[in-house]
């Protein structure tokens, strides 16, 4: 059977993750800064579609996520709770010698 809702009903797992990374952020980034921040990098979305990824009410694609991370500063692997280190990977080899 196909399964595309967590056990609590919620439809993605980086919703948490965002949300906090969000209410980190330095200076203070509200839900509609966020949506404005993911569209300078190609995203469609707005204030109501941060807050539906924030409460799990709505799917993240891989392409989404992926900017999200960037945009976060973060891994995917973070968003998706697969590592507890929130530190993005290197983007080619000379990252990996810092």
């Amino acid at each position: 059977m196909y399964k595309n809702k967590n056990a609590d009903g919620t439809l993605n797992i980086c919703g948490k993750k965002v949300a906090d990374l969000r209410s980190k952020l330095v200076p203070k980034t509200s839900q509609r800064k966020l949506a404005d921040m993911l569209q300078l990098r190609g995203l469609d979305v707005n204030k109501n579609a941060v807050q539906k990824i924030e409460s799990g009410e709505r799917f993240v694609t891989d392409i989404e996520l992926n900017i999200i991370a960037e945009v976060l500063n973060v891994s995917s692997d973070y968003l998706l709770e697969r590592t507890k280190f929130s530190k993005p990977y290197p983007k080619n080899e000379k990252d990996l010698e810092n």
